[in-house]
């Protein structure tokens, strides 16, 4: 004659310890988002800005006036050297907007992308050039592009 088993089920009181779930397998990470992937760009970015930034605010608080001096060629050696300091800042003033529109593009999630293929600029060229808009590639044709012109 067989033998049935019942099982006997406890009912689980309001007491009694929690089991932690068994350990699932390592889930792959998602992909993160742009703007965690270039956070350190970022970082960098608005680093260089305060700082351009900070400069020109100390260029321009103290920004000495053109001395009228009595040698001719002392006069103009100053006018140059002035003409010299406002094309630096000049080319300072571009890179402040080249970094705006970069924060720009990473606030609209399409930094890292050119302009002109659509494909992903690589990280590297990215860390080494923040504010490029174009890949290596696209950036190689569009200088013999304007050689061809020249």
């Amino acid at each position: 004659m067989a033998k049935s088993v019942a099982k006997v089920v406890k009912p689980k009181s309001a007491h009694a310890p929690k089991r932690a779930p068994a350990k699932a397998k390592k889930a792959k990470k998602p992909a993160r988002k742009p703007a965690g992937k270039y956070a350190d760009i970022r970082r960098d970015l608005q680093r260089q800005r305060a700082d351009l930034l900070e400069e020109a605010g100390i260029v321009l608080t103290n920004r000495p006036e053109l001395a009228a001096f009595p040698d001719l060629s002392d006069q103009a050696t100053a006018e140059i050297d002035q003409n010299f300091s406002l094309r630096l800042k000049e080319r300072e003033q571009k890179l402040l907007k080249k970094i705006d529109d970069a924060l720009d593009r990473m606030d609209t999630r399409t930094y890292g992308i050119c302009a002109r293929c659509g494909q992903e600029i690589p990280y590297k060229r990215l860390k080494a050039r923040p504010v490029t808009t174009l890949c290596i590639e696209c950036k190689t044709l569009q200088e013999q592009e304007e050689k061809v012109r020249q």
